[in-house]
């Protein structure tokens, strides 16, 4: 599984302590934080100002996700995401190899 960008606008549902991710919506569909694996802050100086962000590596049962929250908007994205694989439904019969 190898990251793929997306930068993504998400809706925060809930999150732990009035800090951490807990619940978010991403693209229509809710997404239970199982794990927090890594939390950083970035403040800089860019073009359109002072640039302060939270950023979350966080673990779902979908796959893990890098979230952050831009701090002077209040708003929260979705960097960049490592989606586990879709699993498939089992259907039939497994072969056997005595037939």
């Amino acid at each position: 599984m190898s990251w793929k960008i997306y930068d993504d606008t998400v809706q925060m549902v809930q999150r732990r302590f009035q800090y951490f991710p807990d619940v978010f919506r991403w693209r229509g569909r809710h997404h239970r934080v199982q794990s927090v694996q890594r939390c950083w802050t970035v403040a800089r100086r860019g073009w359109r100002g002072q640039i302060e962000r939270h950023y979350f590596q966080v673990e779902c049962a979908e796959g893990e996700f890098e979230l952050y929250q831009d701090v002077r908007d209040g708003t929260w994205h979705l960097r960049r995401a490592r989606l586990a694989p879709a699993k498939v439904p089992w259907v039939g019969q497994p072969a056997t190899a005595s037939q």
